[in-house]
């Protein structure tokens, strides 16, 4: 849970920065492919991790990636900078500043985010759609390889390895894909997170290795979504909004990310006292959740430029 919090702000500064010094047009690809990228520090969580953890310990793991996250902080601080804007320029030496935002005002503009009746379906969503892989591949994976299917610690490392890569190319994807139109977006988001949710099913009904790999991979692929699920909202509410809006919309992901493994493990202890299966009642409640925030998505209101979306 606390990595979650630590990534969140990551997310949200990234995909912010881009807004503002993106126009609308290429926000999609550029934080698709700077999401690609991002998720190549995924790579080192397979194999690589896998090994060390096997001929050292789970705290050299932790460890190696508490140094690795301290010099990919260093380096954005040294390197990263943000750009003046055109209307931020002054020839003058002295630069007035803006009175800065009360506690109180802040909270009030969060306010008016979640008075718009279409943002709860765009909230339902985020909390499930990125959180379904997440927890699939963090927390499930590799004790469904291992328990499930007898697989070695480094053969379900190699797995996951794939799986990284497969994911780093994901968001690029769907950031070329991305069809410009805020209904035909939406019909993509919403088929790409039913599509995760069948084959979450599969995965929990039919016990095959190789059928489970695919279905991991396919996943994989589908997890790019959430760069369109950021389009969604940054076309959703007006400029002076987008900021906040995404930052509303970012926490509630990767909140998401920390309820669904919590759920999901005291549903799997739950299957264990009854005698049932853990995996499969895991990966069915997995896939409900991702249904009922697609239901959430499409029924709740949708903003009002995107009220043309269908209904089924």
């Amino acid at each position: 849970m606390l990595i979650g919090v630590g990534c969140a702000p990551a997310f949200l500064v990234c995909t912010v920065f881009i807004a503002r010094h993106f126009p609308a047009s290429r926000f999609a690809a550029v934080s698709g492919t700077v999401m690609g990228l991002s998720s190549i520090g995924m790579l080192a969580t397979g194999t690589p991790l896998a090994w060390l953890v096997d001929a050292w310990s789970w705290r050299a793991g932790f460890g190696a990636l508490a140094l690795l996250s301290t010099l990919a902080w260093g380096a954005i601080f040294w390197r990263l900078h943000e750009p003046e804007l055109p209307h931020e320029k002054r020839t003058t030496k002295q630069i007035d500043k803006p009175p800065r935002m009360s506690i109180g005002a802040a909270l009030a503009s969060y306010g008016v985010l979640l008075r718009q009746p279409f943002t709860w379906g765009i909230l339902a969503l985020s909390a499930v759609g990125y959180a379904a892989f997440i927890t699939l591949r963090g927390l499930w994976l590799g004790p469904l390889l291992v328990t499930r299917n007898d697989l070695s610690l480094v053969g379900t490392g190699n797995v996951v390895l794939v799986l990284s890569v497969i994911s780093i190319f994901s968001a690029p994807i769907y950031g070329r894909i991305d069809p410009g139109e805020p209904h035909k977006r939406r019909r993509w988001i919403c088929r790409s997170a039913l599509a995760s949710a069948a084959l979450l099913c599969l995965m929990a009904l039919v016990h095959s290795l190789v059928l489970e790999i695919a279905c991991a991979m396919a996943l994989g692929m589908l997890s790019g979504n959430a760069v369109l699920q950021y389009a969604d909202v940054r076309r959703a509410y007006p400029h002076d909004q987008t900021g906040r809006a995404m930052a509303v919309f970012t926490m509630a992901m990767f909140m998401g990310v920390a309820l669904m493994q919590w759920a999901t493990g005291a549903l799997a202890s739950l299957a264990l006292a009854a005698g049932f299966e853990p995996y499969k009642v895991v990966l069915l409640a997995m896939a409900l959740m991702l249904a009922a925030g697609v239901a959430a998505f499409v029924r709740l209101p949708a903003p009002p430029d995107e009220a043309g979306i269908a209904r089924s």
